[in-house]
């Protein structure tokens, strides 16, 4: 069995990125871009994003699929060898690496880790439909809350940690008033999170709507409202809005790397030696939201997948493996 020099798992903007690089450095690299396991699917996140607005070079906007195509095609422009499966087993234990998919198993000096993190939703059929439709729902208001079916609209932001008041504190930008729900009666973040909503509802620019969740999402090619349950009472009501933002939290794609790499107290990997992208295990490196909890966006996933792949690169010179 031949080693490959390094092997990429992932393919949304981290893992693409670093395969550009890579194949530039003549590493050959091989890409497992993922089929469906876990929310890992070809173009990661992003394929579930219609409008992207906020990555440099592209001032008029462009759809989400397309601009992982446009990745995925210069990737394989220069050589990238891509292979659409879901890695099943990942032995970091010893080197060469083992990577196993269904029909493949492949050996590997290094190893760059780009599986993301996938965002937590409420799992609702129709949450569901008008997200992925474009529709008004979305789990990142950083991501899409400037665009201009939310301007001067009543939002719902579902949450009720330091990330919802985060959220909703940008959306204020653009709404004309944040709402957010919480099953609670009192909201989880941080002391100074908590300062700023308060400050935010002084101003009438945010409202809380405690003890409650959302049981449903109304709307057939746009969302128009959400209906609401009193957690205590358990009565419903209908509430209007003309967007709804989650954020009740990520979860990192590192069910192939538990026990193997560390991670942090979050479940996201940690990087030994920061701003570097080594980890724990020597020849492995990690890129985009699988080791970024803070920025997770798609400008920051791709630098790092340039930083991976230098990394790995330089790592590799250096036992002289080329």
């Amino acid at each position: 069995m031949s080693i490959e020099q390094v092997v990429i798992v992932g393919s949304g903007p981290a893992g693409l990125t670093a395969a550009i690089y890579a194949a530039r450095a003549a590493l050959q690299p091989l890409v497992f871009e993922g089929h469906s396991a876990g929310g890992l699917i070809p173009g990661g996140q992003l394929m579930f994003t219609t409008e992207v607005e906020n990555f440099p070079g592209f001032p008029e906007g462009i759809l989400g699929p397309k601009m992982m195509k446009a990745f995925r095609d210069q990737a394989a422009r220069f050589g990238t060898r891509l292979i659409t499966e879901d890695v099943e087993s990942l032995d970091l234990r010893r080197r060469p690496f083992t990577i196993k998919s269904y029909e493949h198993t492949v050996q590997a000096h290094a190893v760059i880790l780009a599986t993301g993190a996938r965002a937590n939703w409420l799992n609702l059929e129709n949450e569901q439909r008008l997200a992925k439709g474009g529709g008004g729902v979305s789990a990142c208001a950083v991501c899409d809350g400037a665009l201009p079916l939310y301007r001067n609209q009543d939002l719902v932001v579902v949450g009720g940690g330091d990330s919802a008041v985060e959220e909703g504190s940008f959306l204020t930008k653009f709404a004309r008033k944040v709402y957010v729900v919480h099953r609670r009666d009192q909201l989880r973040a941080s002391k100074a999170m908590q300062e700023r909503f308060f400050r935010l509802a002084r101003e009438g620019k945010m409202e809380p709507i405690w003890d409650s969740v959302v049981v449903d999402v109304h709307g057939e090619q746009a969302i128009t409202g959400v209906r609401l349950r009193n957690v205590k009472t358990q009565q419903e009501r209908n509430f209007p809005c003309r967007g709804l933002f989650l954020a009740i939290g990520h979860t990192p794609n590192t069910e192939l790397v538990n026990g193997q790499v560390e991670l942090n107290d979050k479940g996201y990997v940690r990087l030994a030696r920061p701003p570097s992208t080594y980890t724990s295990v020597e020849g492995v490196f990690a890129a985009g939201d699988v080791a970024d909890h803070v920025y997770r966006q798609a400008v920051t996933a791709a630098g790092t997948g340039c930083m991976a792949a230098l990394d790995a690169e330089r790592w590799l010179a250096a036992l002289g493996i080329e």
